[in-house]
C-alpha cells in the first residue's frame, strides 16, 4: 500500500464515514533526514526535542541540519527512563516562546507522545525524526501519556511530517526493532478485540480500515529473517508498516485498530511497574508477549464449547480490594473510571449467551498462540521469557485487573465473567 495515496485519506468509505490523515509528509528511505531543511522551509523559530540517547544518534545531526532555524534545543537528561508524565510536559512546555512556531521530536515512543501533546496543546505543528522502528503511534493522533498516574491516551494531533531515516533505523538497539515488529503482531489480538466488541456492544467498526490493518500485519509477518540481519528493506518495510498502522488509527479517530487486550495488559506491566518501582519490559516486546497471552485466553474460552451455566457472580468488595492491591495510589482513578462506564452492570452476561455461537466464531479468527510464539521465536522474542521476568502471579493478575485501566471492550471483560471464580 502506497503511503501517499493513503494520506490523501477515503471518501465515501462503506463504513459510511470519510476518512482522512492530515500528515503533510511521509519520508522513509535512506538519507531521507537531509530533506529535513527543505521540509520546514516555512518555520522560522524551531524548538528541538530528544533524549540523552536520541540526541547522540541524530539529534545533533537535526540540529545543525536546522541551525540557522533553532531556537531552542530541549535534552532531556535525567536519570533512568523518560516517563511522558506532568514532569516531562512541564520541562518541554517551559522551552516554548511566543515564536516557537514548530517543535521537532528526534526519537521514538515517548519523545513522540510528548511532543505530540505539547504541541497540540500549544497550537503548534510538529515533526518526529524516528530514531528506531519501535512502535506504531508515529503517525496517530493519541498521545499515550502517563498523568494523575494513569496511563491515557489523549485525543491530540497527527504530525505534519514523518521522517524515517533507515540508515539510523537500522542502527537503532535489536530490541527497540523487535519491539516495533512485536508491536505489529500485536494487531492479530487487537483486530479480534474490535470485532468482538462490534458483536456485543454494536462498537463502530470500519472493514476498509480492519483490512488495511490486517494485510499490513501480515505482510510484515514475513519479515522476521531479514528483521534479526537488520536488512535495510526489512527495516524500511517494518518502518512502513508503523506508519501506516498510525494513518488506520488517524481514519477511525481513535487507536482501535491497533489497541485492544494485549495492550491493556503492557499498559498493566508499565503503570504498576512505576507504582511498584519494578521493572517493565520495551512496550512493543510487552504488547508482543501479551498478544500470546490474550490469545490463550481465547483459546480457553473456545475450549469450553458451550457457555457455562453458571458465571461469575461480580463482587464490588473483592474486586476494590484487588484494585486498590494492584493499583496502589493510583486505585481511586481506576475505581472512578469503572464506576463512570459502568460495564460491571451492563448485562453482558445474557448478550454472551445470546451472541455464544458468534462470539466463538470471532475468536477462532484469531492466530493461535503456537503460531504467534514461532512467529516471535524467530526475532527472538520467546514467550518462556516473558513469564520469567514478570512471574506467572502478576500476569494472571494483569489478565484480571488490566482491564479496569481502560474504557474499552476486549476479550479481558469475556474472560473475566467465565474465569474470574478460578483466580
Amino acid at each position: 500500500m502506497d503511503i501517499n495515496e493513503l494520506l490523501k485519506g477515503r471518501k465515501n468509505c462503506g463504513c459510511k464515514k470519510d476518512h482522512k490523515c492530515e500528515i503533510e509528509h511521509v519520508r522513509i528511505g535512506s538519507g531521507v533526514i537531509n530533506e529535513l531543511p527543505q521540509l520546514s522551509r516555512k518555520y522560522k523559530n524551531i524548538l528541538i526535542a530528544a533524549d540523552n540517547n536520541t540526541y547522540r544518534v541524530c539529534g545533533s545531526r537535526v540540529a545543525k541540519l536546522l541551525e540557522d532555524k533553532t531556537e531552542c534545543v530541549k535534552v532531556f537528561d535525567g536519570p533512568g527512563l523518560l516517563i511522558p508524565n506532568e514532569d516531562a510536559i512541564a520541562g518541554l512546555s517551559a522551552c516554548l516562546t511566543q515564536k516557537t512556531d514548530l517543535i521537532v521530536g528526534v526519537g521514538s515512543g515517548v519523545i513522540n507522545d510528548l511532543c505530540k501533546y505539547v504541541s497540540y496543546k500549544n497550537n503548534l505543528p510538529y515533526f518526529i525524526v524516528a530514531t528506531a522502528p519501535s512502535m506504531d503511534g508515529f503517525a496517530s493522533s493519541g498521545a499515550a501519556m502517563i498523568t494523575n498516574n494513569m496511563k491515557t491516551t489523549f485525543s491530540a494531533h497527527v504530525p505534519a511530517a514523518v521522517i524515517g531515516d533507515v540508515d539510523v533505523l537500522k542502527e537503532a538497539p535489536i530490541e527497540m526493532i523487535r519491539s516495533g515488529f512485536g508491536d505489529i503482531i500485536g494487531k492479530y489480538s487487537a483486530l479480534c478485540d474490535w470485532k468482538l466488541s462490534e458483536l456485543v456492544n454494536g462498537e463502530y467498526m470500519c472493514k476498509y480500515v480492519y483490512d488495511l490493518t490486517y494485510s499490513t500485519v501480515e505482510r510484515t509477518k514475513q519479515l522476521a529473517d531479514g528483521i534479526e540481519k537488520r536488512d535495510a528493506q526489512a527495516i524500511k518495510t517494518l518502518m512502513e508498516a508503523l506508519v501506516i498502522v498510525g494513518i488506520a488509527m488517524a481514519y477511525v479517530g481513535n487507536s482501535r485498530p491497533a489497541s485492544g487486550s494485549e495492550h491493556h495488559l503492557s499498559h498493566y506491566f508499565e503503570i504498576t511497574g512505576i507504582i511498584k518501582n519494578r521493572g517493565y519490559l520495551l512496550h512493543g516486546i510487552d504488547v508482543a508477549y501479551s498478544a500470546v497471552q490474550t490469545q490463550k485466553l481465547r483459546q480457553k474460552i473456545i475450549a469450553l464449547g458451550t457457555m457455562p451455566d453458571k458465571t461469575y457472580v461480580f463482587d464490588r468488595a473483592k474486586w476494590e480490594e484487588h484494585i486498590r492491591k494492584s493499583y496502589g495510589f493510583a486505585a481511586d482513578g481506576v475505581i472512578e473510571l469503572q464506576d463512570k462506564l459502568g460495564l460491571y452492570n451492563a448485562g453482558l452476561e445474557k448478550i454472551y449467551r445470546e451472541k455464544w455461537d458468534k462470539i466463538i466464531e470471532i475468536l477462532k479468527q484469531a492466530p493461535s498462540a503456537e503460531n504467534l510464539c514461532g512467529v516471535l521465536d524467530t526475532v527472538g522474542i520467546n514467550y518462556a521469557d516473558f513469564e520469567k521476568f514478570y512471574g506467572r502471579d502478576v500476569i494472571d493478575d494483569a489478565v484480571l485487573y488490566a482491564k479496569d485501566l481502560k474504557d474499552r471492550y476486549t476479550v479481558l471483560w469475556l474472560y473475566f465473567t467465565l474465569f474470574a471464580d478460578s483466580k
